[in-house]
């Protein structure tokens, strides 16, 4: 590109600013799911893999507690997971977090989580950024959700 012509460029993107209206794609993508996925600790996509296939979106937080134990390590690691990635420029500033915690509704003071829950669109790409992974693998044996290597 010439300096000329960048130099128009900037001068009409300059006059025509307050008529831009520049988008983000934050969707989730199944490259994106695969690359947030890889960025987890091992406990934390243990925790993701199983909220996506033995949950189906949906995963009782007890149970999750029953397999891995406390889940504040887990859940810390996917909670810094999606910042991380808007600083790395692997998806943009908006993008939502795929697993979120559900709160007791009968009890909304005290925020311990009942689940933890992905939207039906996610459960798809996710599924497939899985099996891209080899979650497909599973220890079958013991249901636990475990990702063989």
């Amino acid at each position: 590109m010439s300096e000329e012509f960048e130099h128009k460029l900037l001068s009409l993107l300059a006059e025509h600013r307050h008529e831009l209206a520049i988008t983000a794609d934050t969707e989730w993508t199944v490259e994106r799911a695969e690359r947030y996925l890889r960025s987890l600790t091992a406990g934390a996509r243990r925790f993701a893999t199983m909220v996506v296939l033995d949950g189906d979106g949906y995963l009782d937080a007890d149970h999750l507690r029953g397999v891995l134990g406390k889940l504040n390590g887990p859940t810390v690691a996917l909670s810094r997971a999606v910042p991380r990635g808007v600083r790395e420029g692997w998806w943009p500033e908006g993008t939502s977090a795929p697993i979120t915690p559900v709160w007791d509704p009968d009890n909304p003071s005290w925020h311990k989580n009942i689940a933890y829950e992905m939207t039906r669109e996610n459960v798809s790409v996710f599924r497939e950024a899985l099996a891209r992974l080899g979650a497909g693998k599973r220890d079958q044996a013991k249901g636990t959700g475990a990702v063989a290597d």
